[in-house]
């Protein structure tokens, strides 16, 4: 599958796992929400439905799929989905139109946990902190990926903790 755009997931992870608290951020990271955007631009957008409704619309620039077991839920400028497979196609045939270098898949725990077994890049920060939370990045096989880039950050003005960008490839699949 030469042709097939990658998967990428994005997520900020506290040391203890956790990625979120009554479905919001909970941390400041000016410099993790620029690389967030960075890589987000002129991509289509995979995320559950609280996802959506945490950030509240969908960004520019991008296209937004939401995937969700609602069937009732629409929002304007949104593209929904009902399983994973369709929401996958939805976000494949976006990124054919946008010339997207991949899928971005961003949150939350439950897409997470559909996406990694299919997920061909991890775009990590590592949060130096151990909040209290209600949300947890799920279990992966480290050993099916390759570290690609490690930038070590510390706190700052702008950036409430210490952090890590970490980019992982997965290892070719036999």
């Amino acid at each position: 599958m030469a042709d097939k755009t990658p998967l990428a997931i994005l997520a900020a992870v506290a040391d203890n796992k956790v990625i979120g608290r009554d479905n919001q951020l909970i941390w400041q990271l000016s410099s993790d929400l620029k690389r967030f955007k960075a890589l987000t631009m002129g991509c289509p957008l995979l995320m559950g439905r609280k996802t959506f409704q945490s950030i509240g619309r969908p960004l520019p620039g991008r296209e937004t799929i939401v995937l969700t077991r609602d069937p009732q839920f629409s929002a304007d400028g949104v593209h929904v989905a009902h399983d994973f497979d369709a929401a996958l196609a939805l976000c494949a045939g976006f990124a054919a139109r946008m010339g997207s270098p991949h899928i971005a898949v961003i949150g939350g725990a439950e897409i997470y946990a559909l996406a990694l077994p299919s997920a061909d890049k991890l775009f990590l920060t590592h949060v130096h902190a151990q909040p209290e939370g209600d949300a947890w990045f799920p279990d992966y096989d480290k050993q099916a990926f390759t570290e690609t880039l490690r930038q070590a950050h510390q706190a700052s003005g702008r950036d409430e903790y210490p952090f890590t960008f970490v980019d992982y490839q997965r290892k070719n699949r036999n």
